[in-house]
C-alpha cells in the first residue's frame, strides 16, 4: 500500500531531471538530420509493439532469475526460438534488455518494470495500451482529428465505457492498467498532500479503494467513503482490511453522473474529470458541489498540462482521451474556469513527483 514513508524525491528535483532529459532529447534530434529524427519518431510504434509482445509472452518474468539464452526463454514461453532471439535483440537495442557477449540476455531497469511481480510494474498498462483492440482505436486518430469523434465510436459504435461493459476481457485489461497507474500516482499524492485535517473523505470513482485506504492509513482521525459503480467496488473490502482501516471505511455504490455521497469535507476524484467533455465534467462537479460540507475541499488528481508545448506526458495522454474516452487534459486556466462554472474556486495546484497534480478547490 502506498505511503509517504516510501522514499520519493522532492517534486522540484524531479522537474529538474525531466528538464535535463527533455533538453538531451532536443539536442539528440537537433544533431541528427531531420529525416533520421522523423524516422526515429515514426517507428516508435514498432518499439511499442515489441514491448507489448515481450510483456504478453512473459519474457521479463523469465529473465528475473538471471541471464538466459533466447532459445531457452522461447522454450519456456512457447515461442519460436529464432523469432524470440530477434525480438530480444531488438529490445536490447532500445535499452529494455541487455545483450551480453555470451549471447545471453538480462533485464535492465526498463525491462524490470515489465515484470508481473515487481513493484511499480507497467506490464498491465503496456498490455492494455498496445493490445490489438485498443491499438485499433489509435489507428483511428486521423478520424478523431478530422471529426472530433473518438476512434472507439467509429469502430465500436458506442462510447469507450459502454464498450468496456460489453467486453469483459478488455475491461479487465483496462482496470488492471488503471490500478498500475494508480499505485504510481498514489505515492506522489500521499507525499505531496496532508490529509490529516479532514473528518470524512469521499473517494468518488475510487475503484477498488487503494488510494482511499492509503489516505486513511495516514490520516487516522478520518473516516472514508468509497463511491463507485456497484460492480467496481464489490471487491474493495480486502484492500481496506490489508491496510488496517476497514473499521473506518464504508463502501457505497452508485453513479457520479447522478449523485455522490453527502456531507464529506474532502472529495477526492482521481483521473475522473479528464475522461469527460466539459458538460459532463460540469455535471459531476455540480453533484459534488451539492454534496460537499461547508468549508470542504475538492481535490482533483489530474494531469495539469502546460499552456504551451513542453515534453509533459499529459500532452500525449490528451490524444489518448481524444481517441478513446472523448475527454481531455486541461490547463490550470481551463480547470479554474470549469470549477468556477460548477461553484468552486481553484485555490492551488500542488505538484507531485509524478506527472499528476492535485487541483485543490473550495466551494463559494
Amino acid at each position: 500500500m502506498p505511503s509517504p514513508s516510501q522514499k520519493v524525491p522532492p517534486a522540484r528535483v524531479v522537474r529538474v531531471v525531466e528538464k535535463v532529459r527533455a533538453g538531451l532529447g532536443r539536442l539528440h534530434r537537433a544533431t541528427a538530420p531531420g529525416s533520421i529524427a522523423v524516422l526515429e519518431l515514426a517507428t516508435g510504434s514498432w518499439t511499442a509493439q515489441a514491448i507489448y509482445v515481450a510483456a504478453e509472452l512473459g519474457i521479463p518474468d523469465q529473465l528475473a532469475a538471471g541471464p538466459q539464452r533466447a532459445d531457452e526463454v522461447a522454450r519456456r514461453v512457447g515461442a519460436d526460438p529464432g523469432a524470440t532471439y530477434r525480438l530480444m535483440r531488438a529490445l536490447a537495442s532500445r535499452g529494455v534488455l541487455h545483450h551480453r557477449s555470451d549471447d545471453r540476455f538480462t533485464l535492465t531497469a526498463l525491462g524490470d518494470a515489465l515484470r508481473s511481480d515487481t513493484p511499480g510494474s507497467m506490464r498491465d498498462m503496456v498490455l492494455f495500451l498496445n493490445g490489438p483492440e485498443h491499438w485499433a482505436h489509435w489507428g483511428e486518430l486521423l478520424h478523431a482529428v478530422r471529426t472530433g469523434e473518438t476512434g472507439v465510436e467509429k469502430i465500436r459504435g458506442t462510447s469507450f465505457f459502454n464498450y468496456l461493459d460489453s467486453n469483459p476481457q478488455l475491461a479487465t485489461a483496462f482496470n488492471n492498467a488503471m490500478t498500475a497507474m494508480s499505485d504510481m500516482a498514489n505515492v506522489g499524492v500521499l507525499a505531496a498532500y496532508d490529509f490529516t485535517a479532514f473528518r470524512l473523505i469521499a473517494d468518488v470513482g475510487g475503484g477498488h479503494g487503494r488510494l482511499l485506504a492509503a489516505i486513511l492509513a495516514e490520516a487516522p482521525q478520518a473516516n472514508g467513503v468509497l463511491f463507485d459503480l456497484p460492480s467496481v467496488i464489490a471487491d474493495a473490502a480486502p484492500t481496506f482490511e490489508a491496510a488496517g482501516v476497514s473499521g473506518r471505511a464504508t463502501v457505497t455504490g452508485g453513479s457520479f453522473l447522478e449523485a455522490v455521497p453527502d456531507g464529506a469535507d474532502a472529495y477526492v476524484l482521481k483521473s475522473i474529470i479528464h475522461d469527460w467533455d466539459d458538460e459532463t465534467a460540469l455535471r459531476i462537479l455540480r453533484n459534488v458541489r451539492t454534496a460537499i460540507a461547508d468549508g470542504g475541499k475538492l481535490l482533483l488528481i489530474e494531469q495539469v498540462i502546460p499552456s504551451r508545448a513542453t515534453p509533459h506526458f499529459g500532452l500525449m495522454l490528451d490524444l489518448e482521451m481524444l481517441v478513446a474516452a472523448g475527454g481531455r487534459e486541461r490547463t490550470r486556466a481551463e480547470y479554474a474556469n470549469l470549477l468556477s462554472r460548477a461553484g468552486f474556486r481553484l485555490t492551488r495546484v500542488v505538484d507531485t513527483v509524478t506527472p499528476a497534480s492535485i487541483v485543490e478547490a473550495e466551494p463559494f
